[in-house]
């Protein structure tokens, strides 16, 4: 069994209809542990000691945040600059988080095929993620492809939040029992794509 963090990263939950109901659902699920950053650091005065045993303790380590610019919501970068340091995350005697798995879990305003080479930005999102892909290359981590919820503001109004809300337990789930293919999750541009194909069955896991 693997211990999952996740650092929930919303500026305003007051206004979420997605993120909310997402980790809701994350912290009724055994194994798993929710970090909303912005309760916790309304001055991001970061606790980075604190920051950095959670991360010790955890085995799959997810960001999951609305898309901002391409990016993540300001205190995450904050808590990356702080938490990530030399000689704990990285550079020499850095190997603490070696072998761990990170990922984004978002919400995107953009529909799907906005985000390819053919639609009006250009690129999946998995390539404006490529800071993130990086960062988990340089803290020996091992790095999946976003969990994604495209066009977010319709979700609500299209029926099509509570199958994302059971996705991301199923996610979740194979992520503490070691049920996710991860040679194959990392190869793919999204998690939420294909997300059952990337499913090992019980009796491959035995």
């Amino acid at each position: 069994m693997h211990k999952v963090l996740i650092l929930f990263a919303h500026p305003r939950t007051d206004r979420s209809e997605v993120n909310t109901v997402l980790a809701k659902a994350a912290r009724e699920l055994d194994g798993v542990t929710v970090v909303d950053l912005y309760a916790e650091y309304p001055t991001f005065e970061i606790d980075v000691e604190r920051e950095q045993q959670r991360l010790l303790e955890h085995d799959v380590i997810v960001f999951q945040h609305p898309v901002y610019w391409y990016s993540c919501p300001a205190l995450l970068k904050e808590w990356q600059d702080l938490v990530l340091e030399h000689g704990f995350a990285y550079g020499e005697g850095g190997t603490a988080l070696e072998g761990k798995v990170l990922l984004n879990a978002v919400s995107a305003g953009a529909r799907r095929e906005v985000y390819c080479r053919n639609g009006g930005y250009g690129y999946e999102l998995r390539e404006f993620f490529a800071p993130f892909e990086q960062t988990a290359g340089l803290c020996r981590m091992r790095y999946l492809p976003p969990f994604v919820l495209y066009a977010a503001g319709h979700a609500v109004d299209e029926d099509r939040l509570e199958d994302h809300t059971a996705d991301y337990r199923l996610l979740l789930r194979a992520l503490v029992e070691g049920r996710l293919d991860l040679d194959r999750a990392e190869r793919q541009d999204t998690l939420s794509d294909n997300l059952r194909d990337l499913m090992i069955q019980a009796t491959e896991v035995e």
